[in-house]
């Protein structure tokens, strides 16, 4: 089909809100907190990439994830390179990617052991409008009071390293195997292409655009798929609707046609457009 609007799947989690996005229904009185929300295709699929909505209270665990490499040598499809664009912060929200300094791996575990890599991370400030590119081996944690959505790679191998004396399980011995605790390099600054369009990250596993309204030709290569993801505004592609809170993919040549308050995102895998 060229064009798909995908299931939107709502994940309860302890971290999450209970106030959502605009596009979002916010969870009843006295339900659970919403954390997460996932836009999946129907059936039995497994696409490349995954897009995400994250709503967070408090500090996600220091995590990691093996890269394409490390993931194949263990059985995986692949690795977990992911993005984050910020649509609302908090004042003091922060993430940390990357360590303050080099660390050995018997100093990451030890850290991670007595709690003290909490402090050898680089927690970075971020506010509304900022954007992260975190490479699959680089250590990191999404901070409290955020609103991001998150295109990654379609895969939910984590290795847990530290969760502040919570009682879920940790993964030191793969995390640390496949960590690279080095200080976060940021990869290229987003760039404005043409009028309306603007390359947030191209690669290395996927390219991440960011539109305004109006419309926009997309040639994708056969057998690549797009994500058209509005954040706010609606529009239409291949005669799917589409509006703020959903999202849709689609192959092939098509138009995506948004209305004149559309801020969209658009991400398909590194293959260069035609």
């Amino acid at each position: 089909m060229p064009a798909t609007l995908l299931h939107t799947h709502r994940v309860e989690k302890p971290w999450g809100r209970d106030t959502l996005w605009p596009g979002f229904d916010d969870p009843a009185p006295g339900s659970p907190p919403i954390g997460e929300v996932w836009f999946q295709e129907p059936g039995n699929t497994t696409p490349d990439l995954l897009i995400k909505y994250l709503f967070t209270s408090e500090k996600l665990s220091v995590q990691v994830h093996p890269n394409d490499e490390q993931a194949r040598a263990r059985g995986l499809p692949r690795g977990k390179d992911e993005c984050w664009t910020i649509l609302a912060a908090e004042p003091d929200s922060t993430i940390a990617v990357g360590t303050k300094q080099p660390m050995s791996k018997d100093d990451l575990r030890q850290s991670a052991v007595d709690g003290t890599i909490e402090d050898k991370l680089d927690w970075k400030p971020v506010k509304p409008g900022d954007f992260m590119y975190c490479a699959s081996d680089t250590i990191h944690a999404i901070g409290g009071g955020l609103t991001v959505i998150e295109v990654q790679q379609n895969s939910e191998t984590t290795y847990r390293l530290y969760d502040y004396g919570s009682d879920r399980e940790l993964h030191l011995k793969d995390g640390i195997e496949v960590a690279d605790p080095t200080p976060y390099v940021p990869v290229a600054p987003p760039i404005e292409v043409e009028t309306g369009r603007t390359i947030m990250v191209e690669g290395p596993k996927f390219v991440l655009e960011r539109w305004k309204g109006g419309e926009h030709v997309v040639n994708l290569p056969e057998g690549t798929t797009g994500w058209v993801i509005p954040i706010t505004g609606s529009g239409d592609v291949g005669g799917v609707a589409f509006k703020a809170g959903e999202c849709a993919t689609m192959t092939g040549s098509e138009t995506v046609s948004t209305s004149a308050d559309a801020d969209v995102l658009f991400a398909y895998p590194l293959a260069k457009r035609i």
